[in-house]
């Protein structure tokens, strides 16, 4: 909002500025350091011409059929107010304790029968349309002795609520004053079920409030029966989209703005941040007479690495590049380099490319290379644009330089009767930008043909073991999805020096010392 205000140009003026002076900074800081860089004939990722090298590399990948649009659960910085990359959000795991609630869902049929489910994700809870069963695992109807209801939950989980289960020496005499069986049943009894809302947001979505059943259910954890939100969990999503629960694509329910706060269909919450909402919803819970029990949860949460906010996954468009579908040349390139040490490239880097998904290139921000793509109001027709003369032959506008504010105004005349197209407001994930280096820092191909191929694959690439995910993955995507080649031939990978609080040193954490 604050950008809007100030307007783009205004704003990438400044981020302008920024860059130019952290460009002196660092000149003088990695002179002293005593490291050999070519100040004079650098290049910068803001650069007209490094740009346009990066619009040329979408194309290439456009053309390809290596991009789409989709609509996908994705981790989301609210600060930010962008979808991340899966990679992006294994860059910053914190340890965090969590409120954590199981909670009924009375039957329709039998109303004085729950199904319980667990949650760590309380603030999720408005949004619930489903839940979720594992159809072969064996479930058991029990009456609650000590709380007067009658629960249906995973019967190798009945720890989760009775902890005396989980010692080892439990009697059956100390479950018998606990509980008593009722019925036993595999999961797939219990499919199609109708049960209570929680809350009332979505009480007219026909499809709503059954039970649906999926092996991702695990014994794990929890009580067995998983709730389901599908803005909010890539799992959720996929079941409740199979069980015809909701539409594939954009129109579900999503209650949470691009900030992470609640919307005007939650009314008693709107407004409220939604990681700051679990208090008021747990207390809501107890006072429906819903909740079965609260308690704190110690785990690992994934942060945003720019804004160190917590994210979490929230359903969006986005535009991705097609990776799982060149999988099998990733890793056969993987074996044409040579890493030191070694095991980083046999393991962590060849499992990270085995287990490799499709990767969200759009971000919706401001400053950074705009994504060429030009599309019809239906999205029906897209033209991506390779070039500064592409561009103008497409609209009869020529640019010299090619941020938001240069080029948003720009139309081009649709060819298939669509009117007119413009351009997707996105910007690239900064990954892409680096990524694309290999090319942009030359500006290939619209110079530097013969060089370029003569120093492509690079001999040797240098960096950090964080970037085995980040700037080693990306360059590896972009070379094969291109020329099916790797970026380079050898690789030395860094050990990192971590400031006196044991942690890498960063800006964002300024631990270091001056």
């Amino acid at each position: 909002q604050a950008i809007e205000e100030l307007g783009v140009a205004g704003y990438n003026d400044e981020c302008r500025g920024i860059v130019q002076r952290y460009t002196q900074q660092w000149r003088e800081t990695i002179t002293r350091i005593g490291r050999w860089v070519d100040f004079d004939d650098d290049y910068k990722t803001m650069d007209p011409w490094f740009m346009e090298s990066v619009w040329w590399v979408f194309k290439e990948m456009f053309s390809k059929g290596l991009v789409y649009r989709g609509y996908k659960v994705m981790p989301y910085s609210t600060a930010c107010g962008t979808p991340l990359s899966n990679f992006e959000a294994g860059l910053n795991y914190k340890d965090v304790i969590d409120t954590t609630l199981v909670v009924t869902f009375p039957l329709v049929e039998e109303p004085d029968v729950n199904l319980i489910a667990w949650t760590t994700t309380p603030w999720t809870l408005p949004s619930n349309l489903a839940l979720c069963v594992n159809p072969k695992f064996e479930y058991i109807k029990i009456k609650d002795k000590t709380r007067g209801k009658i629960l249906i939950l995973l019967e190798g989980r009945l720890g989760q609520i009775f902890p005396e289960c989980k010692k080892a020496d439990v009697t059956q005499e100390k479950k018998d004053e606990l509980f008593e069986v009722l019925e036993r049943f595999t999961g797939d009894k219990l499919v199609g079920k109708a049960y209570q809302p929680l809350f009332p947001y979505f009480k007219t979505l026909d499809t709503a409030f059954r039970v649906c059943a999926d092996g991702y259910v695990t014994e794990d954890g929890g009580t067995g029966i998983v709730h389901q939100a599908p803005a909010f969990g890539e799992d959720d999503y996929r079941v409740c989209v199979a069980h015809g629960i909701i539409g594939k694509g954009e129109g579900i329910p999503c209650p949470v703005d691009d900030n992470g706060r609640f919307t005007k269909e939650v009314p008693e919450y709107k407004g409220m941040h939604v990681k700051e909402a679990d208090a008021s919803i747990s207390s809501a819970c107890k006072d429906m007479g819903r909740l079965v029990i609260k308690e704190n949860y110690s785990h690992s949460y994934p942060y945003c690495w720019r804004s160190d906010t917590p994210l979490i996954y929230k359903a969006v468009p986005s535009y991705f590049g097609a990776v799982e579908s060149i999988k099998d040349k990733l890793l056969k390139n993987n074996d044409l380099t040579y890493w030191v040490p070694t095991f980083v490239k046999e393991k962590r880097f060849h499992n990270w490319l085995a287990d490799a998904r499709d990767w969200a290139i759009s971000r919706n921000r401001f400053w950074g290379t705009p994504i060429p793509l030009w599309v019809s109001d239906d999205l029906e027709e897209m033209v991506a644009v390779g070039s500064v003369e592409e561009l103008y032959e497409l609209s009869g506008v020529r640019v010299t330089d090619l941020h938001k504010e240069s080029i948003d105004h720009i139309t081009i005349p649709s060819k298939q009767g669509r009117g007119t197209l413009k351009r997707i407001e996105e910007v690239f994930d900064c990954w892409f930008e680096s990524g694309s280096m290999p090319y942009a820092q030359q500006h290939y191909p619209f110079e530097n043909e013969e060089r370029f191929k003569k120093g492509f694959p690079a001999d040797f690439v240098a960096e950090g073991l964080d970037q085995t995910r980040g700037w080693f993955y990306t360059l590896m995507v972009i070379s094969t999805a291109l020329f099916d080649k790797p970026a380079f031939k050898n690789l030395i990978v860094n050990g990192l020096v971590l400031a006196a609080d044991g942690k890498k040193m960063s800006k964002r954490l300024k631990n270091y010392p001056d």
